[in-house]
């Protein structure tokens, strides 16, 4: 991020925004970072419905567009939502939330942002070469682009301006090393959406970490699970070898239980990310861990740091990603988190 980036917001809102601000918006920022900024609560913080918001800001408001690959019914995306709406409501932001999970409508949903004139853009980057031109297009039109979830090898190229995430391939490693450390011979990496960067990672990860036997590749359509469980039932059937499946998200892993039942296997179930469902089957014994990469925080953090560009030219990381993850999540450390997880923050 160069000087003149970082002084670009001064140059694209100050017609908006120079009015009334001077030192009274100055100390707006100071008071809104220690969280206890002013509200029409009289100062009081307001309440929200998982306690996470401390106060709102007195910064001006700014609208901001969401845009994810969300598949509908993965509840991995309501704690990405839940994030950024506790953000937009501390920050005095109307955060307006769209999905897609194909990416030329994703892009779409990009372009009705832009058309729209919102202040700031987040997005996922799931199929980067696909939304290239759409976050050119934003920049184009002086809309600072954040991303975060996906795309951790692509943002920077694209001109976006930061990112929040893991860095999938080292997750897909450190789990790998996990599966050798545990003693597994076959493992099953399977791939929800074919083609998906972050999830194509992962399992490329799995690979290079995992020492102690071969890992096999399952491509699956999260949009149909009773093909997934239905597929991967096949797939533990047809080989028995298999002693260790690796899922890519919660839903899936899930499934991969009852598929293992449905088989008669005595695979391993392992996952990345986590909703309360899979902390259940983590504290039951049917998933041995999970790895977390906190998806609350990668939608807090997303919204946050444009309310932070757009009112005092911040940017987070010095040009570098900010990592949310990896972090395993087992039976010794479950408790720490599962409150959080069934109030849906984790």
């Amino acid at each position: 991020m160069t000087f003149r980036q970082a002084a670009r917001p001064g140059l694209l809102h100050s017609a908006r925004r120079r009015a009334g601000r001077g030192a009274g918006v100055a100390l707006g920022l100071v008071v809104a970072l220690t969280l206890a900024a002013c509200s029409s609560t009289g100062g009081a913080p307001r309440s929200s419905d998982n306690g996470s918001n401390a106060g709102v800001a007195n910064t001006p408001a700014a609208t901001v567009a969401m845009i994810t690959h969300e598949v509908p019914g993965d509840t991995f995306w309501d704690l990405i939502r839940k994030g950024a709406e506790a953000a937009a409501a501390k920050d005095n932001i109307e955060l307006r939330y769209s999905a897609d999970p194909e990416a030329p409508n994703q892009a779409n949903l990009v372009q009705s942002a832009i058309d729209s004139k919102v202040d700031g853009i987040a997005l996922t980057l799931a199929k980067p070469e696909a939304m290239a031109p759409a976050v050119e297009a934003a920049t184009a039109a002086g809309i600072p682009v954040v991303a975060f979830n996906s795309g951790y090898d692509a943002w920077s190229a694209m001109g976006v301006q930061q990112y929040f995430g893991q860095d999938e391939t080292i997750a897909g490693r450190a789990a790998g090393a996990r599966l050798t450390e545990d003693g597994a011979r076959k493992t099953l990496c399977i791939i929800q959406e074919q083609g998906a960067v972050a999830l194509e990672a992962r399992c490329a990860g799995v690979r290079q970490g995992f020492t102690g036997g071969s890992t096999e590749i399952l491509n699956v359509n999260s949009k149909d699970m009773p093909s997934v469980e239905a597929t991967i039932t096949a797939k533990l059937q047809q080989d028995p070898s298999i002693d260790h499946v690796v899922a890519l998200a919660a839903p899936i892993a899930l499934t991969a239980v009852q598929s293992k039942t449905n088989a008669g296997s005595d695979a391993t179930v392992v996952t990345f990310d986590t909703n309360a469902a899979l902390v259940d089957a983590i504290e039951s014994g049917d998933v041995a861990w999970a790895i977390d990469q906190q998806p609350y925080l990668q939608g807090y953090l997303a919204i946050d740091s444009l309310w932070l560009y757009l009112n005092n030219g911040n940017t987070i990381g010095g040009g570098t990603p900010v990592l949310t993850g990896p972090a395993f999540v087992d039976s010794t450390n479950i408790e720490a988190i599962a409150e959080y997880a069934r109030n849906g923050t984790r």
